[in-house]
């Protein structure tokens, strides 16, 4: 079977949506799926409004229908609701071809931190544009539970999921040269991520921000006693991983979070708020705090064990999240055969 996915997320942006998509592409062959992208890279690009690091494709709806046309696939599926994600949802729906499309970030909260635009608004956009496909794969519980009472349809599961080999513990690492206990930030540096909530609390030891993006500089000036480390890859962010005592997630708009299942194989306990993905990953199971008081759950976590920790990242699988994934587009696949409509 022959998957296009489709995204405006592609390298070299490092985010869940790219990390998402390059594990689906290790892990699929082994479920007799190829996937073949189209992405940016494909188009000429202009840099976002206010977040240059993101290039937005300058592309024709046609040239996206004879890729799409091209590409020969057995299912097409729509990660992003870009300019590539809307050129190719319409070549879907004018061909009459079965599509899926993913739900990843809580975008209406996320525009209105950036500009004064009604969540209803922007949820109603993209209900219609999710609504119009076979199915809108989301990673937890939670998120479904909200997106159907917001009149979103045929919802299916994919969960994440987390290198265990890359991200363990490691008692020798020393990444920081910084006072103790060590509080960890991972991720983009950007408003939607809440980071200041982080940065602003009284905690003992050292905070470390790593990751880069545009409010980079501002909170660079206004918390000169954090240490902000940029972008760190591979071994690299794994020592870091394995160099601190608690993960501290801020966000209250992601979806999931696979940083937290990082964080959690290299047998650091996480504190969060408790919203849609830590909830789903860490209630009840000793490897993580949440609070609505992000600095009561960020000192909690410290007296919580790493083995706890590890143990539930090693329940999440990039496998098994391949196999979630494959199993929803063949049940889209056989339904539209049954229905008489082509791929």
């Amino acid at each position: 079977m022959r998957v296009l996915v489709v995204t405006d997320a592609w390298r070299p942006q490092v985010n869940g949506v790219v990390r998402t998509i390059e594990h689906l592409m290790e892990h699929a062959p082994a479920f007799g799926v190829e996937i073949v992208l189209l992405t940016p890279e494909q188009f000429r690009t202009l840099p976002m409004p206010t977040y240059p690091e993101i290039r937005l494709s300058l592309a024709r709806p046609g040239a996206v229908e004879k890729l799409i046309a091209d590409a020969r696939s057995d299912h097409v599926h729509i990660s992003t609701e870009g300019p590539l994600g809307l050129a190719a949802r319409r070549a879907c729906l004018r061909a009459q071809r079965p599509f899926t499309t993913s739900y990843h970030t809580k975008f209406p909260e996320y525009v209105r931190r950036r500009a004064p635009i009604p969540e209803r608004w922007t949820y109603a956009w993209l209900r219609r544009f999710h609504n119009a496909g076979d199915g809108v794969m989301v990673a937890t519980a939670s998120l479904k539970r909200d997106l159907e009472a917001r009149g979103f349809k045929r919802l299916m599961h994919w969960s994440r999921g987390v290198d265990a080999d890359r991200f363990r513990p490691d008692p020798t690492a020393r990444a920081f040269d910084l006072p103790g206990p060590i509080f960890l930030y991972v991720g983009r540096v950007a408003t939607e991520k809440n980071i200041e909530e982080f940065l602003a609390l009284d905690l003992p030891g050292s905070k470390v921000v790593v990751g880069d993006g545009p409010q980079r500089a501002e909170l660079e000036a206004a918390y000169p006693d954090a240490h902000f480390t940029g972008t760190l890859e591979g071994d690299a962010l794994a020592a870091a991983y394995a160099s601190s005592d608690v993960f501290v997630f801020p966000s209250r708009t992601d979806t999931f979070g696979i940083v937290v299942l990082e964080a959690l194989a290299s047998g650091v306990p996480v504190a969060a708020f408790p919203v849609t993905g830590p909830l789903d990953v860490l209630e009840g199971t000793g490897a993580g705090a949440l609070d609505p008081d992000l600095r009561t759950a960020a000192l909690a976590a410290l007296k919580l064990s790493g083995e706890d920790a590890r143990r539930v990242a090693l329940a999440h699988g990039w496998r098994e999240a391949t196999a979630q994934f494959v199993a929803n587009v063949r049940d889209v696949i056989a339904t539209a055969d049954a229905e008489g409509r082509a791929a």
